[in-house]
């Protein structure tokens, strides 16, 4: 259940409300008992999924986050970046390798 943050425009008061998200807005001030209260835009907070049903790796454990350091303080480059193209003007012109399967260039049977 989230918590809303109410103001009241007749006195000034403000609070936070803990109450469910299909409960309708509070109108009534808990201070002055006027029916002047607004519910005002807050930041939220964020929604944690867990459980079946989602990535497996969205909730690492703190064992793989230790691994996952140490393994990038040895300085191993991360595999996207071993991938990069070259920073030279030149550019590569190999031929596409051939998708043919069990074919071979060069080579006769």
């Amino acid at each position: 259940m989230p918590t809303y943050e109410y103001r009241c425009a007749a006195c000034g008061h403000a609070f936070e409300l803990f109450q469910s998200i299909t409960e309708g807005t509070k109108r009534k001030c808990p201070e002055c008992k006027k029916p002047k209260l607004e519910r005002l835009i807050g930041a939220g907070a964020g929604i944690i999924f867990r459980g079946a049903g989602f990535y497996q790796t969205d909730y690492r454990s703190d064992a793989y986050k230790e691994a996952a350091k140490a393994e990038s303080a040895s300085g191993k480059p991360p595999e996207a970046k071993a991938e990069a193209k070259p920073e030279s003007g030149k550019s590569d012109s190999k031929p596409a390798p051939s998708k043919e399967k069990g074919k071979r260039k060069g080579k006769s049977e």
